[in-house]
């Protein structure tokens, strides 16, 4: 009895960089690489998770070598926050150009329509699936890797409170919005409007977008009313409940 020989696919072939003169790979070779690197990673880390992906498997898919990825990002942590640090950006940039739009936009605009085009874009990006995994994956690794979680503060939250406190200090400037500290008024900002929306994408219980979209509206009315609301319902509370006389 004969055996029979089963071919094998063959594995595809590793990609040839140009090399420079003293046989390391181009300035722009190199660029190009890391480039390719870092899409190959984040397709994988959304599609397996953190534990599930491997270094060897995102230079295997990447058609790197291995002690390349190493020597390039040390380790899985490493290689994971260059990935974070690139989304971060990606989510970061819709909100500094519609921040830019709606500074640019007609005066007759209100600040309340402003707001909503601001939060829509927000919920756009911050609720995806890509962010939403993201988030997830940077959540259950924060303990076990502080300097993640940290890297997703200072690269993702702390920037997009000061892009939208900037925007508000433009607004104050023009007279459209009073508030003392713009800082504060962006976190309080940012956290009433998308904060619960993302914190329920996060839990796999997204609101519908008509329901998102109401939400959002809600808490722009709110932020720019206040909880008291007009100032001279302000001062009457202050004064505390009046008191009825009794009837004699």
């Amino acid at each position: 009895m004969g055996l029979t020989a089963t071919r094998t696919k063959p594995a595809a072939p590793r990609r040839e960089m140009p090399k420079s003169r003293g046989g390391r790979p181009t300035k722009t070779a190199a660029i190009e690489r890391d480039q390719r690197l870092i899409e190959v990673a984040t397709r994988l880390f959304l599609d397996r998770g953190f534990e599930a992906t491997s270094l060897d498997a995102v230079a295997e898919a990447a058609r790197v070598s291995k002690p390349t990825v190493y020597s390039r990002y040390g380790d899985k942590r490493g290689l994971f926050a260059a990935v974070l640090r690139r989304e971060i950006a990606r989510w970061l940039a819709p909100l500094s150009a519609a921040a830019e739009t709606q500074l640019s936009s007609a005066a007759d605009i209100s600040v309340e329509q402003r707001l909503v085009e601001i939060g829509r874009e927000m919920l756009s990006f911050t609720c995806g699936p890509d962010a939403v995994a993201f988030s997830r994956m940077m959540t259950s690794q924060a303990i076990n890797f502080p300097d993640v979680a940290k890297l997703g503060k200072e690269e993702g939250w702390l920037k997009a409170v000061a892009t939208t406190a900037r925007f508000f200090d433009h607004l104050v400037a023009q007279g459209a919005l009073d508030v003392e500290d713009t800082t504060i008024a962006a976190e309080v900002f940012l956290d009433v409007v998308v904060g619960h929306t993302h914190r329920m994408a996060t839990f796999g219980t997204a609101l519908e977008p008509k329901s998102a979209e109401k939400r959002m509206r809600i808490a722009i009315k709110l932020f720019l009313a206040g909880a008291l609301g007009p100032a001279d319902r302000v001062r009457d509370a202050a004064k505390g409940p009046a008191r009825r006389r009794s009837s004699r």
